[in-house]
């Protein structure tokens, strides 16, 4: 099962955890400087390390169609910027693990684990067991004063981001965000949009991670970053509780929760604003029989790239926003 179809620990707030690893093998340029040869030699050593290894699959990612490559995109199995990358490149999962290997994104290696809700200690064990399945086997880029050696300066050291998708409308709602921001940023940790470094935060969902990945270890970076998020939990419950004495915040709610019942065309753009309202009151007790996993399930499956990906006579936009529609209807009606 993927991570948005299970339910975690901490979910009203925290719809996921990840953790990703920068890897590089030794004895091959980074970057721009690798030859199309040489990308493949890689593609095929890192296949080598998985092949026949419990229910890890290959994927030859550039003979996928741009629709097919854009769902794996939003469903956070790959970043943005690998699905748009026409160059030699793979991917190498187990839905099981949630475990998703990007071949040749930025670094050669971009090992990630999402876990469903608060679970950094779980995402980085799935993580380091893959990692060292491909230390075992392989020669990786490391030196012993800089660590792991990355395309990117800002990952060397341990190459590791630990994330969580944090679901902050209360705080969105009551102007906290920049302040939060501001105070993030004093701590050596980051916050962006739901698809990461230069998204908007659709949905009241944002990304929190650590900026420092040198002189400081995988465990301690988790540990740093899971007791901030225990405190901007706490922030968020305590505003929810002010807003559900609102009677114009449940109208809203109750608003959006019709909408989604019976509208007949959703766009993108309309589906996070809904998401938003409707997971809040769903959180709150508010409204029953729905549940944020059934949520944050909605949301993936009504990107445009997953909608197309899963009907070929959806295409148009008109098409996506019937198509988008008809899914939540039938998702809420379960």
């Amino acid at each position: 099962m993927l991570w948005f179809e299970m339910n975690g620990k901490d979910s009203d707030v925290v719809v996921s955890s990840r953790v990703r690893l920068a890897r590089n093998l030794a004895d091959y340029p980074f970057g721009d400087r690798l030859n199309e040869p040489s990308a493949k030699e890689i593609i095929e050593k890192v296949k080598g390390v998985f092949d026949g290894k419990d229910d890890y699959k290959f994927t030859d990612f550039a003979s996928l169609d741009k629709i097919s490559r854009s769902a794996e995109a939003a469903r956070h199995k790959v970043s943005p910027e690998f699905a748009a990358s026409d160059s030699p490149r793979a991917l190498i999962e187990s839905d099981s693990k949630n475990t998703y290997i990007m071949v040749l994104e930025e670094d050669h290696i971009r090992i990630q684990s999402v876990k469903p809700g608060f679970a950094l200690e779980e995402a980085l064990d799935a993580a380091f067991e893959a990692d060292g399945m491909i230390d075992s086997a392989l020669r990786v880029a490391y030196d012993e004063k800089l660590g792991y050696l990355t395309h990117c300066p800002t990952n060397l050291g341990t190459g590791m981001r630990a994330s969580v998708m944090m679901f902050l409308p209360a705080l969105t709602y009551a102007g906290g965000m920049r302040s939060l921001q501001n105070g993030l940023g004093k701590i050596g940790l980051t916050i962006r949009g739901m698809d990461g470094e230069g998204s908007n935060a659709d949905g009241c969902l944002y990304q929190i991670s650590n900026q420092v990945t040198l002189g400081t270890s995988e465990d301690e970076i988790v540990s740093k970053l899971s007791k901030i998020v225990e405190n901007i939990e706490e922030q968020e419950r305590t505003l929810r509780k002010k807003l559900k004495e609102d009677a114009r915040f449940e109208d809203r709610v109750m608003r959006a929760y019709g909408t989604m019942l019976y509208a007949t065309l959703i766009d993108t753009n309309e589906l996070t604003k809904l998401y938003a309202d409707v997971r809040l009151g769903v959180s709150l007790g508010l409204i029953e029989n729905v549940t944020t996993r059934q949520l944050d399930e909605m949301l993936v499956c009504g990107m445009s790239g997953v909608l197309m990906s899963e009907a070929e006579n959806v295409r148009t936009p008109a098409q996506r926003d019937r198509a988008r529609a008809d899914m939540i209807r039938k998702k809420l009606a379960k």
